[in-house]
Formats: C-alpha cells, structure tokens, sequence
C-alpha cells in the first residue's frame, strides 16, 4: 500500500495544472485563432499507457494513476540526432512540452537551440503548479507524436544548467515544490494538451505579465527580468504552444478513451489519445455530453466549468488527466487514518457521489462516481478507480475551496474530448470538454 500511495503523492503536485483550458457557450466564442480543421488521411493515435512510471522512478516508488505517452524530438531540420522519450505525462490541465533535462541526451541536448529574446539573452521559463513549479530554459526541437509533428517548436528543458542554474525568487516566491527530476515529477515529461493554444496567452504579451507561466531573460549572470514572448501558436513561437494547436492538421482537440478499471485496480491500463476532433474518420464527436468551458479572457482563469455538489456552486471545477485522483472537499467523508494514506477518503463502503457539472452555457452533466477506500486497492495495482483526496489535507493545502478537480478515475471508461478555443470542430466550437 505504501508503495503506490507514495507515489501518488508525486502526482499531487500537479493536481490541477494552470494554464490549460477556456471557454464559454459555442454559440458566444470570439474565435481567436480560429482555424477549419483539414480533412487528411494522418496517423493521428497515439498510445497511452498507465503503469509505474520511467525506470528512474520505478528504483523507487512506483507512479500511480498517471498517464504515459511516448515522444520524439529531434535537433532542428535534422532526421538522425532524435531521441524517442518514453513516460511523457499526456496532462489535459496545462499547456505545452516540458521534459526533465538529464533525461535528454547529451548529444541532442547540444544541438537543440535555446530561444533568445530581444537582447540576444536566453530565454527562461516558470510554470506553476497548484502546489508546485518548475523552471528551466526555453528551447527548440522538431516534435513528432503518431504521425503529427511540429518543426523547431519550442520546449522546456527543466532544470537546466548554465544561466537557468539559479531559480528567480519571483518564480519560487509563490512556495510549494520545486520540481527538478524524474522522481519529483513522476515522468520523464509532460505533453500539456488543454484547451488554450498558448501557455500564457495575452498574460504575458506584456513586460512583468504573469500569471501560470512567466517568461525571463536570461544573461549569463541569471535570470532576472520578465519579459513579454508573443502567443502565436504556429511559426514563428516565442511562447510554449499546445503542441496539438501547432499541428498542421488534427489541430483543434485530442480525444482521450480509456478502458474501466476494476475497484481494486489493476497493474497496469492501455489506451489511446486521438489528435483532432471532427477532422478525420476516426475523431467524429460522439459524445453526449458537451460542456463549454471559460476562455482565456475570463478572470477565473481557462478550461473552467461549475460543479454542483452538496449544495455549494464550485465555480472553478475542471477535468484533469494530470491529477491522480478527484480532489474536492467533504467533511462529512471518514478520512483515512493510517499513516501512509494522509489526505484520502476511507468509506467504510462504496459510496455513491453525485457532483453535477455545469457549461458556461448552462447545459449541465453528470458527474457522479463512487467513491472507495485505498484499503481495497491491491498492491500491485497501479491504476485504481474511485479515490479521492481531501485537498485541505495535503501539505501544503491546495487552494480548492472552490474546485471539484474531476482527475484521472474520471477518465476511466470514457471518451473525453478536450477542444481548443477558437478551433471549430464541426458545427461547434471550442473550448469545451465532452464525453
């Protein structure tokens, strides 16, 4: 038990990523970067596999309910000095590309050009977390993924050395954990494909903008100053894109199917992430349920909807393949008392739950899930369905006193659409969540 649960907490730091999403009614979004998806035969499905994570993390505690792609970077224009990089969180919560830095090879590594700014200075980056963040340079690779790619698209490289060895305090001022290796992270990457085209959009277009992402200069003597980047999300980039955003085709969603898992969880779980929404034979939306999110011009941030539960209005609830369980506040829920399992919820049964989600535009789904205890999860498993986690509980707190974070037990048995603002799928346009 204490195997996965300590890994789980690798995952906590991640739980509800900023940066992803938007939003609004279909019929009220002022497309942005609106873009009619092309109708091409593409290798668009990827596989998606939960297990215990990369070697690395594997030497000591496994990963647990946390979602792998693999992917391919390789130096600008050139088709032989590429990596394949395996155990690349695919997070529906945050936008673009980060991979750990020693996991790139350092002949790669070498080739791969870091973005300057303005002045001719490298370009550095802070991503927050709810509860953490990272830091690292900002550089370019050629990024494939089945068969869609991105040429010279720009990338964080975590923990990078050189001027990117010293973290600026406006960067780390915000507290929680600093994220610098495969062990704190739980992968070797993460792939952020949310619902925005950017990572920080019109925030930090301008000098000392901020919000989940700031972007530094960054002369030899360290990084200091903020700085504006441009949000295009196709060439030329200064910011991270959403790498399905920077596709040619396909570049309006991804579609994340995954088969149910049992209460007592299993070893390992297989599914695939399909690129595009309505833009090939085998991405039609078919769902029931489509739920417009916030936009990126909304004051409480994208990818936001409402979710109804026991009679309180939790206006920034929001569905995140990158958190490891649902995160939500119940004090009336028996917690866990052993040691190991701080901050989970410990029914002496199963227990029926029933949030209610509601769109920006007034159309309302169910949420409802039932909720287990740890206690039955086996061993061995590292997929599981049905926890959950009291976020006042984790250390430090998660600001969730307004959130119901829908994570990765929601995902199970489902097909969830994730569609970018201003891309039209269709009749319709995003961002919305569906399933």
């Amino acid at each position: 038990m204490a195997r996965w649960f300590i890994a789980l907490f690798a995952m906590l730091v991640l739980a509800g990523c900023g940066g992803g999403g938007s939003g609004s009614s279909s019929s009220s979004v002022a497309p942005t970067t609106a873009s009619t998806p092309t109708v091409m035969a593409t290798a668009n499905t990827a596989t998606v596999v939960l297990d215990g994570g990369p070697a690395a993390l594997q030497a000591g505690n496994g990963a647990f309910n946390t979602p792998y792609v693999t992917i391919t970077i390789c130096a600008p224009g050139s088709t032989s000095n590429c990596q394949t990089i395996d155990h690349v969180i695919l997070d529906t919560g945050s936008i673009g590309l980060r991979i750990i830095k020693p996991v790139i090879s350092a002949s790669l590594l070498a080739a791969l050009p870091t973005e300057t700014d303005s002045s001719s200075n490298p370009v550095g980056e802070c991503y927050q977390y709810v509860n953490s963040y990272i830091f690292g340079s900002v550089r370019t690779a050629d990024f494939s993924i089945a068969g869609e790619k991105v040429a010279a698209m720009p990338f964080q490289a975590i923990g990078d050395t050189g001027s990117f060895t010293n973290v600026p305090s406006s960067c780390s001022a915000g507290g929680g954990v600093d994220i610098a290796t495969v062990n704190d992270f739980g992968a070797n990457g993460i792939l952020g494909v949310g619902t925005t085209t950017t990572d920080c959009g019109t925030y930090c277009t301008t000098t000392g903008g901020s919000s989940a992402a700031i972007y530094y200069d960054c002369p030899s003597a360290g990084c200091g100053a903020i700085i504006a980047r441009a949000s295009n999300a196709t060439a030329p980039f200064q910011q991270l894109p959403n790498p399905v955003a920077a596709f040619p085709a396909d570049n309006n969603g991804v579609i994340l199917s995954l088969p149910s898992v049992a209460q007592a969880g299993v070893p390992t779980l297989t599914g695939t992430v399909t690129f595009g929404i309505a833009t090939q034979a085998d991405n039609t939306l078919t769902a029931t349920n489509v739920l417009p999110v916030t936009t990126s011009a909304s004051q409480l941030g994208p990818g936001l909807l409402t979710a109804t539960y026991n009679g309180e209005q939790l206006t920034q609830s929001f569905l995140d393949s990158g958190s490891s369980d649902y995160f939500f506040i119940d004090t009336s829920l028996d917690p866990c008392t052993e040691s190991d399992l701080i901050a989970l919820y410990c029914p002496a049964s199963p227990t029926p739950l029933s949030p209610v989600l509601t769109a920006t535009n007034g159309v309302t789904a169910s949420g409802a899930f039932t909720l287990y205890s740890p206690l039955n999860v086996a061993g061995s498993s590292d997929v599981a369905p049905g926890l959950g986690i009291n976020p006042t509980l984790v250390t430090p707190p998660l600001p969730f006193a307004n959130s119901f974070d829908f994570g990765m037990p929601f995902f199970f048995g489902r097909k969830v659409y994730t569609a970018i603002e201003g891309r039209s799928t269709g009749s319709l346009q995003g961002p919305y969540f569906a399933f």
